[in-house]
């Protein structure tokens, strides 16, 4: 029998009310873990426990808390090769972009560690005479962080690197289908100098243990990554008790192609964009928006290209997609397909499930042509190795057929010309927008967030993240005159 992973309760590791399953979706006859479900009890003598180690934490020199992020940022980068392997081994993206992953996970506490010295106030004189003015920002308590399986390590750490920066405790409830990522970066955050209870593990269904968490007072803040419906249902909960909500959600990125674009590199952006990590992020390229002078031409290179993509097992030299990472998202993939094909579009290459020497959720990535911008495929977030074409006239129809959708989280534009690069800029009605560049890719170091249904709250990542984690107190004070 595998050895079984606890949940971190109250700075203990401890088994739960069930245990759940972790298999490799390249390989499903290798077990990667045996993961315990935490019960409620555990979850409200974690979320206790928090309520004082929060207290504790804040009260922590700075440069203590920086040797602390620095530790565990410099571990993850250390270990990448290890760590990025666990991940691909469990989640199914090529094992190239499961080290990265975990690389760019590291920098993200090393980054915050940086920022746990730079957390300037402000002053002003008041409109009062001998009195003045002290604005500076705290910690806002407890954070609840609620993270997906996509990028397992990588989304948890810039939610639980700045929680931490900024002082606050974290109770986080990773998604179940990748439990080893989690407990990998668990330990190595329980290891540092850090009050016990600070940071928990909290492993179990979204149902139960999740619905429990978010509904709790005793969470004064939740950040969140999944899908529209669950985010929405998370707001409604929070409302309850006023609790802060950070939510990042669906997406329906489009990539407009021009007339002047360099092909090659626009079909490189496109395979990039909407094939890597097997369709499964948030920053996919699903809409290929191309005008027609070269859309026949466009499309052959992408056909090609597509056709041309190696698929396998994860760990395998030489993959470009793995497999995605449940029966459950393989069976909603093809369904996308056939919903394709029922509105018209043509499945020009792709699309199917695949048979490989190992049993796992395979599929060959699809491209879809002929469609419009009003078709299923491209107004619901697939979350697959599938993309669509959708020839335009101008570039101002491309702009239009863009920003026509309920997400808007990226875009980008593949052109020459630098009057319509800064149009588009100013005009695309997204949170992050590319000019020659993949619509996925974001640095660390400054905001990343949408608009409509894709996100809701404050921005992640960069300094924008004390918007999200810390709240402003400003005092007035009257020191009196000199005697």
């Amino acid at each position: 029998m595998s050895e079984l992973h606890k949940n971190l309760i109250a700075g203990e590791w401890l088994a739960g009310e069930s245990e759940i399953e972790n298999r490799n979706p390249s390989d499903l006859s290798d077990l990667v873990g045996v993961y315990a479900q935490a019960t409620a009890d555990q979850l409200e003598a974690t979320l206790d426990q928090a309520r004082v180690a929060q207290a504790e934490w804040a009260a922590y020199g700075l440069e203590r808390k920086q040797a602390v992020l620095n530790a565990i940022g410099n571990e993850m980068m250390a270990r990448a090769e290890e760590l990025g392997t666990l991940l691909s081994r469990e989640e199914g993206k090529p094992l190239a972009e499961g080290k990265g992953e975990v690389y760019r996970a590291g920098q993200f506490f090393t980054y915050y560690a940086a920022e746990c010295l730079r957390q300037l106030g402000e002053n002003a004189d008041s409109v009062r005479d001998g009195v003045e003015i002290d604005v500076r920002r705290e910690p806002i308590g407890t954070v609840a962080i609620i993270s997906p399986w996509n990028f397992p390590t990588a989304t948890a750490s810039w939610k639980i690197a700045p929680a931490l920066c900024y002082g606050n405790a974290v109770v986080w409830k990773p998604a179940n289908v990748t439990p080893a990522s989690a407990v990998a970066l668990a330990e190595i955050i329980e290891r540092q100098d850090i009050p016990k209870g600070l940071f928990s593990l909290v492993m179990g269904a979204g149902r139960t243990i999740g619905q429990r968490l978010v509904e709790s007072p005793k969470i004064d803040a939740i950040s969140f990554t999944g899908s529209v419906p669950v985010g929405k249902g998370i707001a409604t909960a929070a409302i309850q008790n006023l609790t802060k909500v950070q939510m990042e959600m669906g997406s329906k990125n489009a990539l407009a192609v021009m007339d002047d674009a360099d092909l090659d590199l626009a079909v490189t952006l496109a395979l990039g964009g909407a094939f890597g990590g097997t369709g499964q992020k948030c920053t996919a390229s699903s809409r290929l928006v191309v005008h027609a002078s070269v859309h026949d031409a466009f499309v052959e290179k992408l056909v090609a290209g597509t056709q041309a993509m190696k698929v396998g097992h994860a760990l395998e030299a030489g993959v470009q997609m793995g497999p995605v990472v449940s029966e459950q998202q393989l069976s909603e993939n093809l369904s996308y397909v056939d919903l394709g094909k029922s509105e018209g579009a043509e499945l020009a290459c792709g699309g199917a499930r695949l048979e490989m020497p190992t049993e796992g959720f395979y599929m060959s990535p699809g491209v879809f042509l002929n469609t419009s911008n009003d078709m299923a495929i491209n107004r619901e977030e697939m979350f697959a190795p599938l993309t669509s074409v959708i020839k335009v006239g101008s570039y101002e129809e491309a702009l239009s057929v863009v920003n026509d959708t309920n997400f808007g989280l990226t875009s980008g534009i593949v052109t020459q010309s630098l009057a319509r690069a800064t149009h588009f800029r100013r005009n695309a009605r997204t949170g992050v927008v590319t000019v020659n560049l993949p619509t996925a890719g974001t640095d660390y170091h400054v905001p990343f967030g949408g608009r409509g249904d894709s996100s809701y709250g404050p921005r992640e990542q960069g300094k924008n993240a004390a918007e999200f984690y810390t709240t402003v107190k400003t005092a007035y004070i009257s020191a009196g005159k000199p005697v």
